[in-house]
């Protein structure tokens, strides 16, 4: 079957979720188990939104993550590793076997991220890698790459910067974005209160 002209994506977008029910552990001394389960799976359920109509694959080896997925009818493929750089690595394998030249990595826990929020970043430059980083200008919530460029997942404390240095060092333009909706993740138990 041929692609519907002007329907093509050229992005796909990847979503590493370690699980709901055991995640979120820094907000254990304000939130019980359930509802950080619960906060996660409606972040989650934000983030999927915010994907629009772009391809979408969860990466995760979590039972009720799976099941989530599934019954959202989104593709989830096995998080073989355990870590944040290999699952985002697993996502982009993925859509570049699809035929994809962009992957946008979006993480699970942003609350504020808008319908159809992440679609912008289907029209970057082939040669840019974008980045948004979080409210403390620390971490990478949204992260744009070409998928060919699958060696600059850098995720941790002051990924943000790790990740701009390796796009330049791999020869890439790194534009920087600054988004509230998509910057917003939730990690502490401030960010509770202004989520």
């Amino acid at each position: 079957m041929q692609p519907v002209p002007g329907l093509e994506r050229r992005a796909g977008v990847v979503i590493p979720i370690r699980a709901f029910r055991s995640g979120k552990v820094r907000l254990a001394d304000v939130l019980s188990s359930s509802e950080r389960a619960d906060l996660a799976e409606a972040m989650a359920n934000r983030v999927v939104g915010a994907a629009g109509d772009l391809p979408l694959v969860i990466v995760s080896s979590a039972p009720e993550v799976r099941e989530w997925a599934r019954a959202l009818d989104v593709d989830v493929i096995d998080d073989r590793d355990g870590g944040l750089d290999a699952a985002a690595r697993a996502g982009l394998d993925h859509h570049r076997g699809h035929g994809r030249d962009r992957v946008i990595v979006a993480h699970a826990d942003l609350p504020r991220a808008e319908p159809g929020s992440l679609e912008w970043f289907d029209r970057s430059e082939p040669g840019i890698v974008t980045i948004v980083p979080c409210h403390r200008d620390d971490g990478t919530p949204v992260m744009s790459i070409p998928t060919h460029a699958d060696s600059l997942f850098a995720y941790g404390p002051g990924s943000a910067r790790r990740h701009a240095a390796r796009a330049r060092a791999a020869g890439l333009a790194v534009r920087v974005v600054r988004n509230s909706s998509l910057a917003f993740d939730v990690d502490l138990p401030e960010d509770l209160a202004t989520s």
